[in-house]
């Protein structure tokens, strides 16, 4: 690969004992067994990262929405059965339910918390909408800081963050064009700028903005509005993170994405060398596969 020639923008997420690597028509997860033996699962992606949207600015946005609610969920839950053997296996009703309960809580406490407390706000304290949009934010950034970073006391959390550290580590050194071996990938950095991390917040902020030019509203339409807007704030914000990506060569970027990286250190942690060695084997397997499908060796 020449020093000129654009590098893919390869993306992952940790998993439970494992990384998860996903490329443009591949995704592969690594998770280590309760033995020891590292487990290895692939499959061609398809559907809505192969349609038009991914090319559509604003759009393709959209995706990042699919990866989080459908294909994260549905590696995390493989990552968790490598780990209670085939007479645990999460699957059918108990998984549809805890899945249930899980965004109704996240609905709760990210959505009709933040909204509520700021319909009071912006009604019965400072009578603005532009304040009261404000509050709303800052309440929600509160919440998602307050909520990673008490998991994050959690030892099984803990480790998850630790392969997140080596899901960034591994993608740092391979755009740095580094030799992806344990003793090798340590040594980057465990921030990255397109992280899901830096997403979050990078949400909130656009949210604030987008619901600024929205008038005074009942608490039900506030709701209403912020469920039909979320395609918009998702797509402004992914359109940020990737032009931000692409220009940290400037000052003045680095400087904007700083907060995203310093939110970043919540989420992260060090990685053993035996976590690296996983997502290592993540990465290869999913670049190994995108590589043989570039070439024509593989039927898309």
């Amino acid at each position: 690969m020449s020093a000129t020639e654009r590098m893919p923008s390869y993306g992952g997420q940790a998993l439970i004992e494992g990384v998860l690597m996903r490329g443009a028509n591949v995704v592969a997860a690594a998770m280590r067994a309760p033995d020891g033996k590292i487990f290895v699962q692939q499959e061609r992606l398809s559907g809505i990262y192969q349609s038009s949207i991914r090319k559509i600015p604003f759009l393709r946005g959209l995706i990042i929405l699919w990866d989080s609610l459908v294909l994260g969920t549905k590696f995390l839950t493989a990552s968790a059965n490598v780990q209670t053997g085939e007479d645990e296996k999460i699957e059918g009703l108990p998984l549809y339910a805890t899945l249930a309960v899980s965004f109704s809580i996240a609905i709760i406490f990210f959505a009709i918390i933040p909204a509520v407390l700021a319909q009071v706000f912006e009604q019965h304290i400072f009578q603005n909408v532009l304040v009261g949009n404000l509050v709303e934010g800052i309440i929600r950034l509160i919440i998602v800081i307050c909520y990673i970073w008490l998991i994050g006391k959690m030892p099984d959390i803990q480790r998850v963050f630790a392969y997140h550290g080596a899901e960034h580590k591994t993608i740092n050194a391979y755009e740095s064009r580094a030799e992806l071996k344990p003793e090798v990938v340590k040594n980057f950095s465990l921030e990255h700028p397109r992280c899901g991390t830096s997403f979050i917040l990078t949400l909130v902020f656009v949210s604030i903005i987008v619901f600024a030019f929205i008038g005074s509203q009942t608490i039900i339409m506030r709701l209403v509005t912020r469920v039909i807007l979320l395609p918009v704030i998702v797509g402004f914000a992914y359109e940020y993170i990737r032009f931000a990506a692409s220009h940290l060569d400037n000052p003045i970027i680095r400087t904007m994405i700083k907060p995203n990286l310093l939110l970043q250190r919540l989420t992260t942690r060090e990685p053993s060398i035996d976590m690296l060695e996983v997502a290592i084997q993540a990465f290869n397997t999913m670049k190994t596969e995108e590589e043989q499908i570039q070439q024509g060796r593989i039927a898309v």
